[in-house]
């Protein structure tokens, strides 16, 4: 299944950002928590992005492991490899496309992340396969992704606001059910782990700048909705009003991220 899709960097950052802003707990801390790391690992972070989960892991371990990111997007990469000059970090990262077989050996590393990315591939099995590959045995692999609930307001607000059918999401349509599903078929062990962080939002600037971005950067997705700019622009103003009404009504936007985490074991 090829997924028309065009990353933009800054509505990436930008919705990290309000997760940061807007939450009350923080998923990179879960993360840590799920997967009680030591030191001395080989970590390999696939669809790395600018190197977040690199970083986190780099500092939780105290720069005691050995961890490479990768990733298609050169301009991501060019931020990552930058962030770690920045810190003096001992990490290595490099083009890596999951669509592709990995160059990288087999049987080599402990620890596989994939965050908020693999439901991207366009052949899941596959990817999943190579992540397998190239795991020791014993290997793990941790993946993310947003579960059927997931920012459940996010979506009734835009339903409301074009009275149209959601388009099927690749991460939330499938990643509890297909995904999961292909994980299982090929790990020897898995557990399902749910993170949910309600995001606050007492006026509506934030929520309709989180919508933008998100909208933006996924923008190939919705093409049902709009596809220039000028539709673009008076989808927000529909969904701003429609926000709006709602914050006037209840007091609050209350928008919670569900997400699940997959731990397999090799």
């Amino acid at each position: 299944m090829k997924i028309n899709y065009q990353e933009t960097t800054s509505d990436l950052l930008k919705r990290i950002d309000i997760h940061s802003k807007f939450g009350s707990r923080d998923i990179d801390q879960w993360m840590l928590d799920l997967l009680k790391l030591n030191k001395g690992l080989k970590i390999l972070d696939v669809a790395c992005g600018a190197g977040k989960q690199c970083f986190s892991f780099y500092n939780f371990l105290e720069g005691d492991a050995e961890i490479l990111g990768g990733d298609v997007s050169t301009e991501l990469l060019t931020q990552a490899r930058s962030e770690a000059d920045k810190q003096k970090a001992r990490i290595n990262f490099m083009d890596l496309n999951f669509n592709q077989p990995f160059p990288l050996e087999e049987n080599h590393f402990d620890l596989l992340s994939c965050c908020f990315a693999i439901y991207y591939a366009e052949d899941i099995p596959f990817t999943i396969r190579q992540m397998h590959r190239v795991l020791k045995p014993g290997g793990r692999l941790f993946t993310t992704g947003p579960m059927p609930d997931n920012k459940k307001l996010f979506y009734d607000i835009i339903k409301e606001a074009t009275h149209q059918s959601i388009p099927p999401m690749p991460g939330s349509s499938r990643y509890g059910s297909a995904i999961l599903d292909s994980v299982k078929a090929t790990f020897a062990q898995v557990e399902v782990h749910l993170f949910e962080n309600p995001l606050v939002f007492e006026t509506v600037e934030p929520f309709v700048e989180y919508t933008r971005a998100s909208l933006s950067e996924d923008r190939k997705l919705w093409t049902s909705l709009f596809t220039g700019k000028e539709e673009f622009e008076s989808l927000m103003g529909k969904i701003t009003a429609v926000a709006a009404q709602r914050l006037a009504n209840e007091g609050k936007l209350v928008m919670t991220k569900v997400v699940g985490g997959f731990i397999a074991t090799k």
